[in-house]
């Protein structure tokens, strides 16, 4: 039986999380695919609320961009002086970082996350001075846009033409306590930008014939979107592994497909890599190989073959080692979240499949609320090693002798209880407890052995 506690690395990893946030300020990020979608309105207006519910909030940083209706929020708020800066005969606003750890409010407004700092700032990049702030303890409101996330810099500068130049780490977003997407569709933005609402006239018209084309928007929109999406999916992981791991939350799909050595496995791979696409959805590709050296060389070889398959149809490649295939799989799905498991029909003779069972058997038996979905192999000639990667029949003998030892027990116990002078009926239960124990353990073949 699998253990369903959580395992140490895991207890020691929530562990410091949550001493890290005991000590760390808590930094929330208001999230968009571009400018004008409201990502500053939104913060100060969930800042006005912070400030109605009795916290000390302080703005150290907002840029309104002459948006009158971004301005009147700032009414009633605290703002920091900026600090000036001379460069190249130009004076440059910034935030001012000491100003801020001298004031040490409770919750700080800090504009534009991806900002570079004007020269002889105290560091290169704003996300940098909020770092600062956080490990002071002070929580912190940003805003950032999909644009600005190191990782999607290639794919923005082919979608847009245009190469972003400030960019931040992936692991500031990755760390971030709160994301609040904050999102209008693409032709509500162009609204916008044609009525003056995010650029002046002159600006507006420039970014309508370059950056801010509809298909663009609808591109980065899908960005932000889909990056929203896997950050509440992490999170709602981390929820299952705390809460229930035991449970699959199907709160969206992922598959786990089974892989052996039958040639109809190709097949098989390229079935689930179409429900996959069907779903929208990642999905596992699994091996289960006996323990010690069971499988032939040419059963290994194919193994590996279909897998490097797998991996060119998109699918993240496993190896687990186990003699119950079914159950491997069942309680390997169960750490991954799997909602849907795919296997093929085997092509054994009725009575191994009447003595030993099949891996699909064992899946129903175990998989729980798990879907199971078996696709039709081709049929072929008979395998040196069993398609599902189980033991060849050599090793058998192993639970047979198992099962002969629990019968003899279950008789020299019989024995006894008969010279005690104990009813007929009784000894028999005796007998068929251990039939029901061989079932339970060793499969059907045996328990019809015992019995």
């Amino acid at each position: 039986m699998t253990d369903k506690r959580p395992s140490p690395d895991e207890l020691l990893a929530r562990v410091q999380r949550e001493e890290g946030e005991s000590r760390r300020g808590k930094l929330k990020i208001f999230f968009g695919y571009a400018a004008g979608v409201g990502k500053t309105y939104a913060m100060l207006e969930a800042a006005q609320r912070e400030k109605r519910d009795g916290v000390d909030v302080v703005v150290g940083y907002v840029e309104p961009h002459g948006r009158p209706e971004t301005t009147a929020l700032l009414a009633g708020l605290e703002e920091l002086p900026s600090r000036e800066i001379a460069y190249r005969g130009v004076t440059l606003r910034e935030f001012d970082l000491d100003a801020a750890l001298s004031r040490r409010p409770e919750l700080i407004l800090v504009d534009e996350l991806a900002h570079t700092n004007a020269e002889g700032s105290r560091h290169q990049k704003r996300w940098q001075d909020v770092e600062e702030l956080l490990k002071a303890g002070i929580d912190v409101f940003s805003t950032l846009n999909v644009q600005h996330i190191e990782s999607l810099n290639d794919v923005i500068a082919q979608i847009t033409g245009v190469t972003v130049r400030e960019t931040l780490p992936d692991g500031v977003i990755e760390q971030a306590d709160d994301l609040e997407l904050v999102d209008i569709t693409a032709d509500e933005l162009i609204e916008r930008l044609e009525a003056g609402k995010v650029y002046l006239p002159a600006q507006a018209e420039r970014a309508i014939r370059s950056f801010f084309q509809k298909p663009n928007l609808s591109a980065l929109r899908e960005l932000s979107l889909r990056q929203a999406a896997s950050r509440v999916g992490r999170e709602v992981e981390t929820a299952r592994r705390e809460r229930a791991p035991e449970r699959t939350w199907a709160t969206r799909e992922r598959l786990l497909v089974c892989v052996g050595p039958s040639p109809s496995t190709t097949r098989l791979l390229r079935s689930a890599k179409r429900m996959a696409a069907a779903f929208g959805c990642e999905w596992l590709a699994v091996s289960v190989e006996p323990p010690g050296d069971r499988l032939s060389p040419t059963a290994r070889e194919r193994i590996a073959r279909h897998l490097r398959l797998a991996e060119r149809l998109d699918a993240e490649p496993v190896k687990l080692v186990g003699d119950r295939v079914g159950r491997a799989l069942v309680e390997y799905a169960r750490t991954r979240n799997v909602t849907k498991i795919i296997v093929g029909k085997t092509a054994q003779p009725w009575w191994r499949r009447f003595l030993r069972g099949t891996v699909v058997d064992e899946l129903l038996e175990h998989s729980g609320d798990i879907d199971v979905y078996v696709i039709r192999g081709e049929r072929t000639a008979p395998e040196k090693a069993v398609a599902s990667g189980s033991p060849r029949p050599k090793t058998v003998w192993p639970v047979y002798l198992r099962t002969g030892l629990v019968v003899l027990l279950c008789s020299l116990i019989g024995a006894g209880f008969f010279r005690f002078g104990m009813a007929e009926a009784n000894i028999a239960m005796l007998f068929l407890l251990g039939v029901a124990f061989v079932a339970a353990q060793e499969g059907r073949g045996p328990a019809i052995v015992a019995s």
